[in-house]
């Protein structure tokens, strides 16, 4: 399990007082924050910088949150991110959980709740991204385990490799066995939240924000 300062979060927000107030907030629990005053500006650093929680406000100039968390899932697939909206903004708080988002939160924020909802994502992220993908897997099986998810068959693999399909069919299960899943559609799911897809493909004003 991480301890809370092994966490980087990322808050976007255009307002600097805002900015101040959230990352003093989340500063106070022993958190790492980088603030933007930008959508821009935050994907920039994204791609560069770890990034374990994207937190941005709904309106911003030019570019939006909804747009934000579109291209930020697009380098990131596995980031968390979650919007920050006016308790006016019901349609576009759908159409952000449609595109991607763990939640959104309503302003004015309650700092208990804030808190809370923001330490229960992180440690979720953080036990996917702490699963064994990587560690306990031997090379073996995860070049057998990046072809699977390539979509090539036992068959395929086991040509590729220069390996009979008898220790691909092992490698596989061994694979699966240690990731916890019994099919593939939950072995890709594991593998994207845990970033292992992206990782192989890299390889190869303060008043008034809280209401309490």
């Amino acid at each position: 399990m991480r301890n809370d300062k092994d966490y980087n979060v990322f808050f976007v927000d255009d307002e600097p007082s805002v900015r101040q107030v959230i990352a003093e907030t989340l500063e106070q629990v022993g958190l790492k924050v980088s603030c933007f005053a930008s959508a821009a500006d935050c994907l920039e650093h994204l791609g560069s910088q770890e990034c374990d929680l994207l937190i941005t406000d709904l309106r911003l100039p030019e570019m939006d949150g909804i747009e934000l968390l579109r291209r930020a899932k697009l380098l990131i697939p596995w980031v968390p991110v979650v919007i920050v909206a006016g308790c006016g903004d019901i349609p576009a708080a759908v159409e952000c959980i449609k595109a991607g988002a763990v939640d959104v939160i309503e302003k004015p924020l309650d700092r208990k709740n804030f808190l809370q909802r923001v330490k229960s994502i992180l440690q979720e992220n953080g036990e996917l991204r702490d699963t064994h993908l990587g560690k306990d897997l031997t090379r073996s099986e995860m070049r057998v385990l990046k072809l699977v998810l390539d979509g090539k068959a036992n068959k395929e693999i086991a040509h590729l490799l220069s390996r009979s399909i008898r220790t691909v069919e092992g490698h596989r299960a061994a694979s699966m066995r240690k990731l916890g899943v019994d099919n593939l559609v939950d072995l890709v799911k594991r593998a994207r939240a845990s970033g292992f897809l992206e990782s192989q493909t890299s390889q190869e004003p303060g008043e008034g924000v809280f209401d309490n």
